[in-house]
C-alpha cells in the first residue's frame, strides 16, 4: 500500500536521524491533540509549537505549513490503523484473526483517542484532505482484505456475510469508543474510560461479531496489550 504524506520529504542534507525522528514524533503528537480539540481551522502552528515545547521555526523545518502537518497527521493515523491488518491471509484462523483485529482497534481507541477524532471530523466534513490517500492503491489494499474474508466464506469457515460491511462494522464499533468517549462517560457516570472499560467493550464486540459470523470465541494468546 502506498502511503501519501505530502510536504514531509526530507532533503538530502537533512537525513533522518534519532533527533529528527524524535522531534517529528513530538510534533505529530502535539498536532494531533490540537487538531482533535480545535479542528484544522481553529488550530495554529504557534499553538502546536507551544504544545510540543519547540520553537515555531522547528515546525516549519520539518513541515512546510499547517496543511502539510495536518495531512501528515492523517496519514500517520491511517498507517497505524492499517498496519494491524496488513498481514491478514487466507491461512489465518478467522476467529483468531478477527479477534486480534478488534482488540487492536479497541486498543488504538484507548491509547490514541485524539487520532480517531481527527479522522472522524475530517470524514464528516467530506474528507477533502483524504482524497489523495483513498486512491486506487488504497482501494486495492482494502479489497485485498475483503477477499480474505470472502475466501473464508467460500471455504465454509465463515457465515456468508458481506465482507465489506463486516469490515465497516469493525471499524465503526471500535472507533466509537474514541470518537464518542465523552458521551459514553456521561452515560456511564464516569470522568474517563478505564482500561477495564475498553477490555469489556472488546470482549462484547468480539462475542457479538464472532457469533454473527458463525464462529466460536477463543482467547488470543499473543495479543499484546500496550501501555
Amino acid at each position: 500500500m502506498t502511503l501519501y504524506i505530502p510536504s514531509h520529504n526530507p532533503s538530502p542534507d537533512k537525513a533522518p536521524g534519532r533527533i529528527r525522528q524524535h522531534n517529528e514524533e513530538v510534533i505529530l503528537a502535539a498536532a494531533g491533540e490540537e487538531f482533535a480539540r480545535h479542528g484544522f481551522k481553529g488550530t495554529s502552528m504557534q499553538a502546536i509549537a507551544d504544545k510540543a515545547g519547540l520553537p515555531k521555526a522547528n515546525l516549519h523545518y520539518y513541515f512546510n505549513n499547517k496543511l502539510g502537518l495536518y495531512l501528515a497527521v492523517l496519514a500517520n493515523i491511517i498507517e497505524l490503523w492499517d498496519s494491524t491488518f496488513n498481514q491478514l491471509t487466507v491461512d489465518d484462523d478467522p476467529a483468531e484473526a478477527i479477534t486480534r483485529y478488534i482488540r487492536a482497534k479497541i486498543e488504538f481507541s484507548r491509547c490514541n483517542p485524539h487520532a480517531s477524532r481527527i479522522f472522524a471530523m475530517e470524514v464528516i466534513s467530506g474528507g477533502p484532505c483524504l482524497s489523495q490517500h483513498f486512491n486506487q492503491d488504497y482501494r486495492t489494499w482494502f479489497h485485498g482484505r475483503a477477499a480474505v474474508f470472502q475466501a473464508w466464506i467460500d471455504a465454509g469457515k465463515l457465515e456468508p456475510v458481506d465482507p465489506l460491511h463486516l469490515i465497516f462494522l469493525i471499524w465503526s464499533s471500535t472507533q466509537h469508543y474514541a470518537d464518542f468517549g465523552s458521551q459514553i462517560c456521561r452515560v456511564m457516570g464516569k470522568t474517563r474510560l478505564t482500561r477495564q472499560d475498553f477490555n469489556e467493550a472488546g470482549d462484547t464486540l468480539v462475542h457479538i461479531i464472532l457469533k454473527g459470523c458463525g464462529l466460536s470465541t477463543k482467547p488470543v494468546d499473543n495479543f499484546v496489550d500496550k501501555a
